[in-house]
């Protein structure tokens, strides 16, 4: 691990810094975990949150900074609290044990060996439940490989397909080329396998609809049928826009329901059969989690 964060290239960004003698890069974190808040989530599509809740760990930092984030706090502004690898794997063990039905990783790319690292540890101490990699995408495949064997259930954000979106809302311009690259190597390592109608296996392609960006989402779904074939997806409607948009008008507003219609219905008509869809509704901050270190401390 030590040798992964002496020249950073975890993930598509390379920064090259010294993570391990506290250098930051876009990520805007050194090699220690910081995390924000620990507790059941019960938000995330049916299969994942069930009845008892999903076991969200919420990490602190991100790779992709997108200006619309909803978790801005924590990902730009990097709120939270460092804990070691094993207080991580602890705290995996303690979820489990309020009855979860997995443990969701969420925002994880730039800690990825120090959570492989933890997941060993609680799998050595009794944890059994599935583990859930949700992300944005922007990934490198050779540190998904860290994860191989160790991540039951993939959850990517299938955000841009656009390299001008991708550069304009998140400045990554090659986002889809490593996004599409990191998906085929998730299908690869897990196959879907559902307990009575809970998944415990497997991978669901999220994608968070955009306001003015409905060509957009209808070409990412154009990809997802070609060439991820029978594989689960899950159409957003929850875009809420955070933060100063002044400069972007053309986001700044949620979506309308003609606009979601427009991306579920293309789907429907394409015969995307393995759907989860959401509410206009859910397009509100008091969704957001509160991120004031429940379960941290």
């Amino acid at each position: 691990m030590k040798n992964l964060m002496e020249s950073c290239t975890i993930c598509p960004r390379e920064c090259k810094v010294n993570r391990s003698l506290a250098q930051v890069g876009l990520c805007g974190m050194s090699d220690k975990i910081v995390v924000a808040r620990i507790a059941p989530h019960y938000f995330e599509e049916p299969p994942i949150s069930g009845v008892n809740g999903s076991g969200a760990i919420f990490f602190s930092g991100c790779n992709l900074k997108c200006i619309f984030c909803q978790n801005y706090n924590i990902s730009t502004k990097n709120f939270g609290k460092e804990i070691s690898v094993f207080e991580l794997a602890n705290k995996m063990i303690e979820l489990q044990n309020l009855g979860v039905h997995n443990i969701n990783l969420v925002t994880p790319t730039h800690f990825i060996p120090q959570i492989a690292q933890a997941i060993k540890i609680a799998k050595e101490n009794g944890l059994v439940i599935p583990i859930v990699y949700n992300t944005s995408s922007y990934e490198k495949v050779s540190s998904l490989k860290l994860l191989d064997g160790l991540i039951d259930i993939y959850l990517p954000d299938l955000k841009y397909i656009r390299p001008n979106k991708s550069m304009r809302y998140s400045k990554a311009y090659d986002y889809f080329d490593k996004a599409s690259l990191a998906l085929n190597e998730m299908r690869r390592q897990v196959k879907d396998e559902f307990d009575r109608k809970i998944m415990k296996s497997g991978m669901i392609i999220r994608h968070l609809i955009l306001p003015q960006n409905t060509n957009s989402s209808i070409e990412i779904l154009d990809y997802i049928k070609s060439n991820l074939p029978d594989t689960y997806v899950s159409l957003m409607a929850q875009y809420t826009p955070c933060g100063d948009l002044s400069d972007y008008p053309e986001i700044n507003r949620k979506i309308t329901k003609r606009e979601y219609d427009k991306v579920l219905n293309y789907a429907l008509y394409n015969s995307f059969d393995k759907l989860f869809i959401q509410e206009l509704s859910s397009a509100d901050k008091s969704f957001i989690p509160k991120f004031d270190f429940t379960g941290v401390l």
